[in-house]
């Protein structure tokens, strides 16, 4: 009996051992739809925190979450049933198991793991009693905003980082920090796309390598997966410039299978308004949204950048979600520190911009 026991220990560990661990980059993806999981049932940005510990050299490490639960007038739960189904949808989604809870004086934790390996600790903390909002809104209308651009200045990316929102970053292949940028971000816990060079019409600043019309599908593939090689673990993409070659219809119908090969949403900028790329993307099948406010700082203003933002929460508002681009300027970023404050009192949840995309 001991031999027998012994023996299928050795065998369970034989079987988890079999089992290859999930890799960093996947384990810090599933954090960011725990995150997005958890804003879906209500839970404020600012009572969601992520710590993106796991680290491939050692397959025993694990991403943390926090996740503050404040209760609410004739729900003094604060709606944590829901929260759990919600991340409980996540694992099961991802074959995850969950473990738990153990509780402590500071709250409870759930340890989430698969095929023997660790890959999440999701902590519930009770706090106050949330504040009540007025707006008719609240936590129904939702916004996007994609800061595009990064891949030079690394300096601007923290300045990114340092806002506690769900901000989805759009990272330029082949630039100075591109690769460094878009791995720092998928550690903290932030959406990168790939911001996919596309000719222009007024060519003032090209990149040296980009989409353009007459090329093969080859040609389209091949450029694609270098630019991806270029942006590691991307969720989806948009345009970089592209008022060219989004208005080319045979050059569009070659781009979307490619994206949809590797599983990317696709959201069209609108540099143009003569753009196919989003119904050539519905077409091909590829999940994609397309911008449906004005850019944040066509204008690099302070000023400027904060009316734009708050036109696009009033947009947000009124049409139930909305998706804004602007870029790493200091001026937009500081609009976003001063303006953000107020999505909530708008009714306003802010969101990864592929919660967006049908």
């Amino acid at each position: 009996m001991v031999f027998f026991l012994g023996f299928c220990g050795w065998f369970a560990g034989g079987c988890n051992k079999s089992k290859k661990p999930l890799s960093a980059g996947d384990i810090h993806a599933i954090t960011r739809e725990f995150v997005a999981a958890a804003t879906t049932v209500g839970v404020s940005v600012g009572d969601l925190k992520s710590y993106p510990h796991a680290s491939d050299p050692s397959p025993s490490s694990s991403d943390d979450v926090d996740i503050t639960i404040r209760p609410k007038a004739g729900d003094p739960s604060g709606g944590t049933t829901r929260v759990l189904q919600a991340l409980g949808g996540i694992a099961t989604k991802h074959g995850l198991t969950q473990e738990g809870p153990s509780e402590n004086d500071e709250g409870v934790a759930y340890r989430y793991g698969r095929g023997g390996f660790p890959t999440h600790t999701i902590h519930i903390h009770f706090g106050p009693a949330a504040i009540s909002q007025e707006s008719p809104f609240s936590g129904k209308a939702r916004l996007a905003i994609i800061l595009d651009d990064l891949g030079n200045d690394r300096s601007a990316a923290e300045a990114i980082f340092a806002l506690p929102y769900p901000l989805t970053i759009s990272v330029l292949p082949n630039h100075p920090h591109s690769v460094e940028i878009a791995e720092d971000a998928h550690r903290r816990g932030y959406e990168v796309m790939l911001h996919l060079p596309m000719e222009s019409v007024v060519q003032g600043k090209p990149e040296s390598q980009e989409l353009r019309p007459g090329m093969s599908g080859q040609e389209v593939s091949a450029l694609v997966n270098e630019f991806l090689r270029a942006v590691p673990d991307v969720a989806g993409a948009n345009n970089h410039q592209g008022s060219q070659s989004t208005t080319d219809v045979a050059l569009m119908e070659k781009l979307m299978p490619v994206l949809r090969e590797h599983k990317l949403f696709y959201i069209d900028s609108r540099t143009t308004a003569a753009t196919v790329a989003f119904d050539a993307a519905r077409r091909a099948g590829v999940a994609s949204a397309f911008r449906n406010v004005p850019f944040l700082d066509d204008v690099a203003a302070e000023p400027a950048v904060r009316k734009q933002l708050e036109l696009a929460l009033r947009e947000a508002a009124k049409k139930g979600e909305a998706i804004a681009i602007g870029h790493p300027h200091s001026a937009t970023l500081k609009a976003l520190r001063e303006v953000l404050p107020e999505a909530q009192a708008a009714g306003v949840r802010l969101v990864f911009a592929s919660e967006l995309v049908h």
